[in-house]
């Protein structure tokens, strides 16, 4: 019980202060990871397995040992530490803060503001979006960062703990970070993006599990089962395609990434993206993690009462 507690009380956390604005623990870790990579960095994957193990490997063993010790010692304090920590590492309320802004310049009719805006969730050339693509690029930015920024952490968090939630998140940041395609990250980032593969490959699909519950589920499921695949990723192609079906919008399609318009399959089905589409995206994220919320909850005063029967 003590575990589902803990999760509302972070996402409430979440709710009420956002990010923290000064000295975010991921935004130490990042400078971290860059001054390992900038000592270590190679062109074979075990410079990158070495690397991401001497960036995420020791704070998840600290975690751990503090958890054994605090648990036993000081178990209310512990609880406090796992709120706090789950709290800083989910999302919410930012992906809210990233997209909104997005949503209200495409109702006043602001396509620079527009394209600004989402230029802080994606990294696609957002100069060359017209209002329809910028709408599509926050829509999927938002369902893809349901699972990133929230349901992967909560799942873990679920399974191990505070040392599952940090885990997850460090993991996470460092595909951000180096897993990518490209001629410096090709052998170094493939460690990050793998282990980010594996430890996505559930929440991902519980995630979209959630978006087809909550929204059009007929449709969701449609997609989900047919387009998933033809995603890169294996973890969001699910999560997108069901998204989509979900709110009845076709996503995906040609985006342009340095300068070259790059052919990406269709997800979903519908009308193309608005400004609202972008905001009943965010509304769908939120009703999932109510939903998980509940579950969690429920499992939990299940156990209690076995556990007191």
């Amino acid at each position: 019980m003590s575990t589902a507690l803990a999760m509302v009380l972070a996402v409430m956390m979440d709710a009420w202060l956002g990010e923290p604005r000064r000295w975010h623990p991921l935004v130490l870790f990042g400078r971290l990871a860059r001054f390992i990579e900038s000592h270590g960095h190679a062109d074979r994957r075990v410079a990158g397995v070495l690397a991401w193990g001497l960036a995420v490997l020791p704070l998840v063993a600290v975690t751990g040992l503090l958890e054994v010790w605090w648990r036993r010692a000081a178990p209310w304090l512990w609880f406090a530490l796992e709120v706090v920590v789950l709290y800083l590492v989910i999302g919410l309320r930012s992906l809210a803060d990233h997209a909104l802004p997005v949503a209200r310049a495409l109702t006043e009719g602001d396509l620079a503001g527009a394209r600004t805006a989402v230029g802080r969730m994606v990294s696609r050339d957002t100069f060359a979006l017209d209002d329809t693509r910028v709408a599509a690029a926050a829509t999927e930015s938002v369902l893809e960062n349901g699972n990133d920024a929230v349901f992967g952490a909560l799942f873990w968090f679920a399974l191990l703990g505070a040392p599952g939630a940090v885990l997850y998140r460090l993991a996470n940041t460092l595909d951000a970070m180096w897993g990518y395609r490209t001629e410096r990250y090709e052998c170094y980032g493939w460690a990050a993006a793998r282990i980010d593969d594996v430890l996505n490959f559930l929440p991902a699909r519980l995630t979209a599990l959630s978006y087809v519950l909550l929204g059009d589920a007929p449709r969701a499921w449609r997609c989900w089962r047919v387009q998933a695949t033809r995603w890169d990723s294996p973890n969001a192609g699910p999560v997108m395609a069901s998204g989509a079906g979900a709110l009845g919008v076709q996503l995906g399609g040609a985006a342009p990434y340095d300068g070259v318009w790059e052919s990406r399959p269709e997800l979903g089905e519908g009308a193309r993206p608005d400004a609202h589409a972008i905001v009943r995206a965010l509304q769908l994220v939120r009703r999932s993690v109510v939903l998980w919320l509940v579950v969690a909850v429920t499992l939990g005063l299940a156990q209690w009462s076995a556990s007191h029967a």
